[in-house]
């Protein structure tokens, strides 16, 4: 039987890249629609559920730019499916599951993650969310930094509902006194504002005593963490590696791909944040 990926993308227009990242990863058929909602899935969820003896060629892969319109999406297709009647389904909206694991390999290769004190700028974004709950969940402890101490707070909040609240601390960078404070003491920082969003200069970065790993996930001019190209993967700049979202992103591709690969290996698979996660530490 040929592998079908069923594509549910959030906004109007579903994703190339994610079509073209299927298609490497050898899907045989890839059916995609655009302006998914958990009011219009159910139907779409059925055609994969109800037409082929074997599930577990067929799967489905929820994208899009929104990733709260994506966690709506795949909260209603899981309840969708009934008993074992059911198909292997990954969310990946807005590359953030996979960007995130990426980062966090990059960050493994070079300090155990038990040990790491990490404070992560834009950290309210969806990329940083999900770096800071893996991170946390490795045994890390987290800085969320906003610009906003009530965001950086709500953030914190979220994440307590799935790691443990004692390794996250919320942190505002609105200030330089704040973005100074954000940034001590810690030997991991990573970037995961807004694209274009210059969070920090490079002279502030490297105050921060005992940093060892900078990670800069913005791809577009100019750099979140100044001094950064995209093009570093494991660059050494005076004492501290240093990762760009284009180093970075060699592993997200790789993490995605193997990803979509899996969801064809059994008809029930559910990779969400941690599950992806747990891939990335198999191959990345």
């Amino acid at each position: 039987m040929q592998r079908i990926l069923i594509q549910l993308d959030t906004d109007p227009l579903p994703s190339s890249f994610d079509r073209v990242v299927a298609i490497d990863a050898g899907v045989e058929q890839l059916f995609s629609y655009g302006g998914v909602t958990p009011q219009n899935v159910e139907p779409l969820v059925h055609g994969a559920m109800f037409t082929r003896k074997d599930l577990r060629f067929t799967a489905l892969f929820i994208g899009g730019s929104d990733v709260t319109a994506g966690e709506a999406v795949l909260a209603k297709v899981l309840r969708t499916f009934f008993g074992p009647v059911r198909v292997s389904v990954m969310m990946d909206s807005n590359g953030s599951n996979t960007t995130a694991a990426a980062a966090v390999r990059a960050v493994a290769r070079h300090l155990p993650l038990a040990d790491v004190s990490a404070v992560i700028l834009g950290g309210t974004g969806p990329v940083g969310l999900r770096a800071a709950q893996l991170l946390a969940s490795q045994g890390a402890t987290v800085r969320v930094a906003s610009r906003s101490l009530d965001k950086a707070q709500a953030a914190c909040q979220r994440l307590s509902r799935s790691v443990d609240a004692a390794r996250l601390s919320a942190w505002e960078t609105g200030s330089s006194a704040g973005l100074a404070a954000a940034v001590a003491g810690v030997n991991v920082i990573m970037g995961a504002g807004a694209a274009g969003a210059a969070l920090i200069s490079e002279d502030q970065w490297r105050a921060a005593t005992g940093l060892c790993v900078a990670i800069d996930l913005n791809a577009v001019p100019p750099a979140g963490l100044a001094g950064i190209e995209p093009t570093d993967k494991g660059t050494e700049r005076q004492g501290v590696i240093c990762y760009g979202a284009l180093g970075i992103g060699s592993a997200k591709m790789k993490i995605h791909a193997e990803a979509v690969r899996r969801l064809f290996t059994a008809n029930d698979l559910v990779l969400d944040t941690e599950a992806i996660y747990q891939i990335a530490s198999e191959i990345a």
